[in-house]
């Protein structure tokens, strides 16, 4: 019998009393092992061999973080990069996923690692008031997407009854997903995800009958991937194609889904297989979320790269314009891209229903009913969602002005899911010997730092062109300053602060390995 302790060294029953858990023991998948071989005492560090069967299992935590890189919102930056750049962006698509990928690994290793997602390890590791403005940072970029969720969604309800069902009846719709997604907790994690699978598949098909339809430049679409091309009238579009990667609320999540599997992190090795199967299928999950975006961009390219309907293309009448572009055919393009849009909408507010139970739950360790978090959770989106589409329902350049003011509003609380993780998995007081080693630290480092820039590159163009007024560039300027101070104390944390302070001793497992 092994005496090994555990990597982290809190009993699960005493956990369970003190702690909101991501999932309960009963809820978790569990992984077969007839590799029992690797469990014994003198090969209990040894990772087990690569398993078909055991990728299976694992397969599910990434495809439903791959949902937020295909939101409305990202298929509205998909369409206009490729209207306005034609396919000369599509390098820096391909980039920007990568860099995606690198921090949900980051995301995924430290759920793994620690039995614990990023939210309940930033109530531990940040003093009350630091902790209180990043739960306060990650609800607000929770809103700011759902409300872009919501409305995507709400449009495509448009398009497929023909007008019928106006914006504010489609956010009533989609606000019912609340219930869908408790009626299907009830039935599973593995059937949950295979509902996003499907979604994601809906997606696949749509997008992919349009691309056949499009008809793409297969030369142009080549040069557009593998050949580097940016030129100044087509920064903005470049700079929105990589801002967008990042979904704040997405990196709290993603630390989250990987607890859904039963891993005995009182084995190195178990964890390490865990680590490595996640990688898998995350990297599996973004190239198809890829090949998605592709698609999207490469329709529109093809279609009006260099008309004169380039530059008013939105996501209210890129129906319409694929409509009068491509036409009508077996099945009109304007209803291939309501499905497309509908499934894409209705998966993402799924998810942030899902992100916002995680986030609530982890930062104010509430144990509350599954049922009654979501309820919260959909209620703080729906009504704000429901007024502004009452507000802006008046014409496309109203929804396209609020489209703009939400992607600042995302733009503003990308260090406060990044800075975070980064000093997390550095830390070798919670990581232990899975911490991230000096190389892929500083290529995390930099990533983070050239998302963090080309975030403020858009904050400090949209602000320049929008702010008029003494008294409010003042206001303005106080709070920039408040803002870059928050950002440097969050940043020195990675140096100065004591890892687990806070914590009882005997939850402060990583670094405590067994010795045999």
């Amino acid at each position: 019998m092994s005496h090994h302790q555990p990597l982290l060294n809190s009993p699960q029953h005493e956990q369970d009393e003190l702690e909101e858990t991501a999932y309960d023991d009963s809820e978790k998948v569990i992984i077969v092992e007839d590799d029992d071989e690797f469990d014994d005492d003198d090969k209990w560090g040894r990772t087990p061999p690569f398993s078909w069967k055991k990728l299976w299992l694992f397969m599910g935590p990434g495809f439903l973080m791959s949902i937020a890189f295909l939101d409305p919102g990202n298929l509205e930056g998909d369409l206009q990069a490729g209207a306005i750049a034609g396919y000369s962006l599509l390098w820096l698509l391909v980039t920007a996923t990568l860099m995606g990928l690198l921090i949900s690994l980051l995301s995924a290793r430290l759920g793994v690692t620690t039995g614990r997602h990023l939210a309940e390890l930033c109530r531990d590791e940040y003093p009350t008031w630091a902790r209180l403005v990043l739960w306060v940072m990650a609800e607000i970029a929770l809103i700011g997407s759902d409300i872009q969720e919501v409305i995507g969604s709400a449009i495509a309800i448009r398009i497929l009854t023909n007008g019928a069902v106006p914006l504010w009846s489609g956010v009533i719709i989609t606000a019912s997903d609340c219930f869908v997604f408790l009626f299907l907790e009830n039935y599973g994690v593995r059937k949950l995800e295979a509902v996003f699978a499907i979604l994601i598949g809906i997606m696949a098909i749509s997008f992919a009958w349009m691309f056949g339809e499009a008809k793409p430049n297969g030369k142009e679409l080549l040069l557009g991937i593998f050949v580097p091309k940016l030129s100044s009238k087509t920064i903005h579009q470049a700079v929105g194609v990589v801002g967008c990667v990042i979904m704040p609320h997405n990196v709290f999540l993603h630390s989250a889904l990987v607890q859904s599997r039963h891993i005995d992190r009182s084995k190195k090795g178990r964890v390490q297989e865990a680590i490595n199967y996640y990688t898998i299928e995350a990297t599996i999950a973004l190239l198809v979320s890829l090949v998605i975006n592709i698609f999207v961009t490469t329709v529109f390219a093809n279609g009006f790269y260099g008309t004169d309907l380039a530059q008013n293309i939105g996501l209210v009448n890129a129906g319409q314009y694929l409509e009068e572009k491509y036409g009508g055919g077996l099945l009109p393009i304007l209803y291939i891209w309501g499905i497309g849009l509908l499934a894409a909408g209705q998966s993402s507010t799924l998810t942030g229903t899902y992100a916002g139970q995680f986030i609530m739950g982890g930062f104010l360790n509430l144990k509350l009913k599954k049922w009654l978090r979501a309820l919260i959770t959909r209620s703080c989106s729906i009504l704000p969602t429901m007024i502004i589409a009452l507000t802006f329902d008046t014409s496309d350049d109203a929804l396209d002005v609020l489209n703009d003011w939400l992607n600042v509003l995302l733009s503003v609380q990308i260090p406060f899911a990044l800075i975070p993780l980064l000093c997390l998995v550095s830390k070798e007081q919670i990581m232990g010997t899975f911490k991230i080693g000096p190389v892929l630290k500083i290529i995390s480092w930099l990533v983070a730092v050239l998302l963090i820039v080309i975030n403020g590159y858009l904050l400090v163009e949209f602000f320049s062109a929008e702010v008029n007024g003494a008294v409010v560039a003042t206001i303005l300027c106080v709070v920039t300053v408040a803002y870059v101070s928050f950002i440097i104390y969050l940043a020195s944390r990675a140096i100065t602060f004591s890892a687990w302070k806070s914590v009882p001793q005997e939850k402060t497992s990583v670094t405590e390995t067994t010795e045999s």
